[in-house]
C-alpha cells in the first residue's frame, strides 16, 4: 500500500489497492479481512447453490477437498454453474479462489470429492482427467493471468499454438482465421510480434488463443490484472459477448470485485477454502459486509 500525506502532517490517509477503489480512513490488514470475512460466513444449504444454477448445472463440484502437495486448501467445497452462466469468485488473499480454477483444470491434488462438466448424456466426471484431456474431451479452457503470450511469436503464431491439441494443424489455422474475422484488432496485427502489443491487446490474444479449441467452459484468472480502465472495460465486453452470444460458461476469479460482480450472474465469497456467502452478483454488490470488506465502501 502507498501512503499520501494529508494537510495535517500528523495524519495519514492510506490509498488501498486490490479490492478497494478509493481512499479509506482505516487500514484493514489482510489478517483482519480474513477474520471479519470468516465472521460473516453463512450456513449455505446445497439447495441455494442449486437454485442459483437454475437446478441444471453444467459445472458441478461436490464436496471437493483439494490443494497442493499434502496441503489441503479447499474444504468440502460445493459449486454449481448452469450452461451459459457466469460465476465470479471473490474473497481475501489466500482464500482458495484460484485453487478452484486450478482444481477444475487439473493443477492440484484432489483428496476427495468430484468435478462434473456437461449436461444430459454428455455430462462427464473430469475430476482426475489430465489438463490436456479436460481441454480436448471436456471443452474446458483455462485463461491464465497476464504475461502468458509468447512474445517472440507473431499474433498469428500465438493463435496457432492455442490449437496444439488439434489432430490436424490446418484445423488450428482455420480456427485462427475465424478469430481474425471476429476481432479486427488482432487481424490488423496478425504478423506483429506479440511482445509489442498493448496490455489490452495481449489480454485479447490470451482469450482468443483459448478459443481456438472451441471450448464450452472458460476458466478466467484475474482478467483485469495490470490493465488500464479502458482495457478492463474492453475485456469485460469481450467476455460478455462470449457468454451471451456464444453461450460460453464462465468461471472467473477477479481481484476487482466490483467489476467482477457487476459482470457475473452469480457471486461466491470464499474464505479459508470454504463458501462464506453466495448469491446473484447484483445482490452481493448490495451486501454491506461485502461492500465494506471488498468493494471499498
Amino acid at each position: 500500500m502507498s501512503e499520501e500525506q494529508t494537510e495535517n502532517p500528523g495524519d495519514k490517509k492510506v490509498r488501498a489497492s486490490g479490492y478497494h477503489t478509493g481512499d479509506v480512513d482505516t487500514v484493514i490488514s489482510v489478517e483482519d479481512v480474513n477474520k471479519q470475512a470468516k465472521a460473516m460466513s453463512e450456513s449455505i444449504p446445497l439447495s441455494r447453490i442449486q437454485e442459483l444454477a437454475n437446478n441444471d448445472p453444467f459445472i458441478q463440484i461436490d464436496n471437493l477437498n483439494a490443494g497442493y502437495g499434502k496441503m489441503e486448501i479447499l474444504h468440502d467445497l460445493n459449486l454449481q454453474v448452469a450452461k451459459g452462466q457466469s460465476l465470479c469468485l471473490i474473497g481475501p488473499n489466500g482464500a482458495g479462489k484460484s485453487t478452484i480454477l486450478h482444481s477444475i483444470f487439473g493443477f492440484t491434488n484432489i483428496f476427495s470429492g468430484s468435478i462434473m462438466v456437461g449436461d444430459g448424456e454428455k455430462k462427464q466426471d473430469v475430476t482426475h482427467l489430465s489438463s490436456s484431456d479436460k481441454l480436448k474431451r471436456a471443452g474446458i479452457a483455462y485463461i491464465l493471468q497476464d504475461k502468458s503470450v509468447f512474445p517472440g511469436m507473431t499474433v498469428e503464431e500465438n493463435l496457432w499454438m492455442g490449437g496444439y491439441l488439434k489432430e490436424n494443424p490446418d484445423d488450428a489455422k482455420e480456427a485462427a482465421e475465424k478469430i481474425f474475422q471476429k476481432y479486427d484488432r488482432l487481424a490488423a496485427r496478425r504478423t506483429h510480434a506479440a511482445g509489442v502489443l498493448s496490455g489490452g491487446e495481449r489480454r485479447l490474444l490470451e482469450i482468443s488463443r483459448a478459443l481456438v479449441m472451441e471450448p464450452d467452459v472458460l476458466l478466467v484468472d484475474e482478467p483485469s490484472i495490470g490493465l488500464e480502465p479502458r482495457f478492463i472495460d474492453m475485456v469485460f465486453e469481450i467476455l460478455d459477448d462470449l457468454q451471451n452470444n456464444e453461450g460460453k460458461t464462465i468461471l472467473m476469479v477477479e481481484q476487482n470485485a466490483k467489476k467482477g460482480l457487476e459482470f457475473a450472474d452469480i457471486g461466491y465469497v470464499l474464505v479459508s477454502g470454504e463458501l462464506a456467502i453466495v448469491g446473484p452478483g447484483d445482490e452481493l454488490l448490495e451486501n454491506p459486509d461485502v461492500g465494506r470488506l471488498f468493494l471499498g465502501g
